[in-house]
């Protein structure tokens, strides 16, 4: 009743090898590409359309943003780590493209340190390290350190606008 897998006898010599390439290229392939847009948290991207764009929603702003640059050209930044979606519609109101939306975390020249606090639990402090290191803000740092580089980085990009007029 449950005997292993045989082939058929009455079978053309070499007809299952066309079938047994396309579903060794449908499983290499995957989903397709065009429904599923990547970003890096704190970068953009560039999206080029088909058409002019006139309406661009991003499902969960914070997770992304979209804007448009040209009428063909839109920027995507990620902000959050998630996944959203990503809908832009033409001056009629059709659909030009649909994606869903991956926002990924950086892992390029960042160095975690993990200690623990008065609790006992870890706690986690992000370093870019480009080559020398410095605080950075990383979404699940730790909640002290990262409101002492936010203020850091607040205070630093006040004096750099020069004294309030």
């Amino acid at each position: 009743m449950f005997g292993a897998l045989s082939m058929p006898t009455t079978s053309r010599p070499g007809a299952i090898r066309p079938v047994l390439l396309m579903l060794a290229l449908v499983s290499a392939c995957g989903p397709a590409a065009a429904d599923n847009l990547s970003v890096t948290i704190d970068h953009a991207k560039v999206m080029h359309i088909s058409r002019p764009a006139d309406i661009v929603i991003v499902g969960n702003p914070g997770i992304a943003d979209a804007t448009i640059q040209d009428q063909q050209t839109l920027i995507i930044t990620g902000h959050s780590f998630g996944s959203t979606n990503l809908i832009v519609l033409d001056a009629s109101g059709k659909a030009i493209a649909e994606e869903t939306l991956t926002v990924q975390p950086s892992s390029e020249n960042i160095v975690s340190i993990y200690k623990p606090n008065d609790a006992k639990r870890l706690t986690r402090e992000s370093f870019s390290c480009t080559p020398d290191c410095s605080p950075t803000l990383r979404l699940g740092d730790d909640d002290k350190a990262f409101g002492v580089v936010a203020d850091q980085i607040k205070t630093r990009g006040e004096f750099a606008k020069g004294p309030a007029q």
